[in-house]
């Protein structure tokens, strides 16, 4: 709900090397999640449209990523209430762009760790090239910007 600490954040996670996607309210940050399926997912509680508690229970409904809730809101019954709903961790502000890094990262390794090592999915033929853990497409060697939804009906196929 801030969008100084918003950028603040962005910043301090990119200085690391992630790829940081950014909203303003719950409902967008629904739908970049729905879109970009990310690794880490950090709310804030307070936020217009939609709250982090809703969204993070819409979240967990339907995946399985580390959760973190970022709040300024520090009593006890909001942590166990946000621990309960399905968040891994829970920091309350003000906070250390430190801490905030190593916690992010230690929810990252412990994700990692817990998933299976697969082989890439990866389909090719003459003309159409699919990366399904990348989520690339190229055709004819050109990159093809698609949906989410078209996505997962090209990897279906």
């Amino acid at each position: 709900d801030d969008p100084a600490l918003l950028r603040l954040v962005q910043y301090t996670l990119a200085e690391e090397g992630m790829d940081v996607a950014t909203a303003s309210n719950g409902r967008d940050g629904l739908r970049q999640f729905y879109a970009l399926q990310p690794e880490l997912v950090i709310l804030d509680l307070m936020m217009p449209e939609m709250d982090g508690w809703e969204t993070c229970r819409r979240i967990r409904e339907m995946a399985d990523v580390p959760i973190m809730m970022l709040t300024a809101r520090g009593q006890d019954g909001d942590m166990v209430r946000g621990l309960d709903i399905g968040a891994d961790d829970y920091m309350v502000k003000p906070f250390s762009p430190e801490v905030l890094v190593a916690r992010a990262q230690a929810l990252l390794r412990r994700s990692r760790m817990a998933r299976p090592e697969k082989a890439p999915a990866v389909y090719r033929d003459d003309r159409l090239f699919v990366d399904l853990e990348a989520r690339r497409v190229c055709v004819e060697g050109m990159p093809v910007r698609l949906t989410a939804t078209e996505f997962k009906l090209l990897a279906f196929l």
